[in-house]
């Protein structure tokens, strides 16, 4: 256990000196490390689409971005994947299981970046969208930085196709 001094910030995160704090009135423990979660992630970029602020973030494998016109995605680096979370300011609500294991999230569509263009293509009709104001030299050197960190013989083994998601692709 690492010992907490008595002028070292507190451990619960109050941002107070530690004898000003919890010393006395609590066993003196770590505070255990949160563990990120997606989900409050897309709630946190959907609050910046609606404030129509810019902001790009990176989450293990995710990359969450939001734009000034208020539109905000959460795209997956090692297969591509996208999901729009806010669009105009609006949040949009997205269905994202996830426990200690696994996340599942519905994809809805491919991204790519090629000529300074945000490439999206719809899975349910194949439908392409070009995005020119989206922030793609951020964006790519996001998923760059992502993917240099994962050797490639893990990356074919993070995402799993379901027998859904094979046939959705297929046809």
């Amino acid at each position: 256990m690492a010992k907490i001094g008595r002028n070292d910030l507190c451990f619960c995160g109050s941002g107070k000196k530690f004898k000003k704090c919890c010393l006395g009135t609590r066993t003196v423990a770590p505070a255990r490390p949160a563990i990120p979660s997606v989900r409050v992630e897309v709630e946190k970029i959907q609050e910046s689409a609606g404030a129509k602020k810019a902001a790009v973030l990176a989450l293990g494998v995710f990359v969450l971005f939001s734009t000034t016109s208020g539109d905000a995605w959460l795209l997956e680096v090692t297969d591509m994947d996208a999901i729009q979370v806010a669009q105009g300011g609006e949040k949009i609500a997205v269905q994202i299981e996830e426990n200690p294991e696994t996340i599942e999230i519905n994809w809805t569509h491919k991204f790519d970046v090629k000529n300074k263009k945000f490439i999206l293509t719809s899975y349910k009709d194949k439908s392409e969208e070009i995005r020119e104001d989206y922030p793609v030299h951020t964006i790519l050197s996001t998923v760059k930085k992502i993917r240099s960190r994962i050797p490639p013989e893990l990356i074919s083994t993070i995402h799993l196709d379901t027998e859904e998601e094979s046939q959705q692709q297929a046809g």
